[in-house]
């Protein structure tokens, strides 16, 4: 959907329709709360390998490696899992896997822990494809963007509070901390099956409460017949069976996808940027001012856009976000850091509601839990991209090389983006959006 010519209309009486239904407003705060104890894991992990086990830094980032790999396999996986068997039998698999792999990984050797890390990403309670499946269904859709603006921003709290706690239970001991974040993690996944919010349109507490048969109109993609697959080869089988079954992967799709991972990259890549140059202005102390003005622009941001009456194609706001961390890289100090974070800041945001909104639009409800899933794994593999590429330039030539090539190389990715979705409308104007 692209930019539309005419006045801005900001309605922040929106968020006031959401809040007042009940379910939304425990959605949101149970969202808010489950993403806590994955938020800290990060930080107590890297702690925990550093200081507890006396290994490296590289080690620590190997354990890191292994958790992202592990959700950017499972994300889409386990939402494949809520669509075809709903929400309570999908996460069982997650509260026992939370619990064990994280209750036993404190007495694990540096092998085993990698090995663990892996399996605790791959079955990570996907609390993020889970909330927003959750809010397409429970508000109507004209109020996703206002839904997934106040998600976003809670998200934004979430990953201010999460390191913080994690450095603190660490501080009093690395194995009873990630002890606490299994059991914490796992009872995040128990409370959200209590809740059992809805992720189909008919389902207690959706916004269309019971199905209409009239407006029920078939999808010509979820329609499509199963191959004949008897008596061909594994391969031929694995291929034709793949292809059926990303079938609702189309141009728009893999566009909303990339921006995720663009997305992901670009924030990454700051965060680590902000470091290096405020170490390099020996001023690591300071590090709180920036990321206080960082955070607050992405509130900001969030806040207007999910009052927005209008959608903003998620491609020109990653273009414009990118763009506008350039100069980020030439700041002298904390302020002029944080001051230069507020323009990209406002974007954060208004990038991630607006992808999902776009993607929840796209994708059919029965593949809506998939399709959130590959949206929070490109996001994951993009911040894991993020790091090491940012960190490389800024090794090799120096700190603002960080902010300047991860903002081009972002915007190029939207703009490429941009022109392939523009040629695909052109062929496609009846699916265009």
């Amino acid at each position: 959907m692209d930019i539309k010519r005419e006045a801005i209309n900001v309605n922040f009486a929106a968020y006031r329709g959401i809040l007042a239904v009940g379910s939304v407003r425990r959605l949101l705060i149970v969202a808010m709360l489950a993403r806590i104890p994955h938020a800290a894991a990060g930080v107590l992990l890297t702690l925990h390998v550093v200081e507890s086990m006396k290994l490296s830094y590289a080690a620590a980032g190997a354990i890191a490696a292994s958790i992202t790999i592990g959700m950017a396999i499972g994300a889409p996986w386990r939402g494949r899992m809520v669509d075809i068997y709903g929400l309570r039998r999908a996460l069982i698999p997650s509260v026992v896997a939370e619990v064990v792999v994280w209750g036993t990984a404190p007495f694990l050797n540096f092998q085993l822990l990698v090995v663990a890390a892996f399996i605790g990403g791959l079955f990570a309670v996907p609390i993020f494809s889970v909330v927003r499946q959750a809010l397409g269904v429970m508000v109507p859709p004209e109020q996703r963007r206002t839904a997934y603006a106040l998600d976003s921003m809670g998200a934004e709290i979430t990953f201010m509070i999460g390191p913080a706690a994690g450095v603190m239970l660490a501080t009093t001991n690395t194995v009873m901390g990630l002890i606490v974040i299994g059991v914490s993690a796992s009872l995040a996944g128990i409370f959200l099956m209590w809740f059992n919010p809805p992720t189909r349109t008919g389902q207690k507490g959706s916004f269309v409460a019971v199905a209409e048969p009239t407006t029920d109109h078939h999808d010509l993609v979820e329609d499509q017949v199963a191959p004949d697959l008897l008596g061909k080869n594994i391969l031929v089988r694995w291929l034709r069976t793949t292809k059926y079954n990303v079938r609702w992967v189309n141009i728009a799709v893999l566009a909303i996808l990339a921006t995720s991972l663009g997305a992901g990259l670009v924030l990454t890549g700051v965060n680590v940027g902000m470091v290096a140059l405020m170490r390099e202005n020996n001023s690591t102390g300071e590090l709180g001012i920036v990321f206080l003005f960082w955070c607050g622009a992405s509130l900001a941001g969030g806040l207007v856009y999910g009052a927005l009456k209008r959608s903003v194609n998620p491609l020109w706001l990653l273009c414009a976000m990118a763009l506008l961390i350039i100069p980020m890289g030439f700041a002298t100090n904390a302020w002029t850091l944080g001051l230069l974070s507020i323009l990209p800041g406002l974007l954060c945001a208004p990038v991630l509601t607006s992808s999902a909104e776009h993607i929840a639009d796209l994708v059919t409800e029965k593949r809506r839990g998939e399709a959130m899933g590959w949206y929070g794994s490109s996001m994951t593999i993009g911040s894991a991209m993020g790091a090491p590429f940012a960190g490389a330039m800024m090794d090799n030539i120096g700190p603002w090389a960080g902010f300047a090539i991860v903002g081009i190389a972002c915007t190029i990715l939207g703009l490429l983006g941009l022109i392939v979705m523009s040629r695909w409308r052109r062929r496609s104007p009846g699916d265009a959006v």
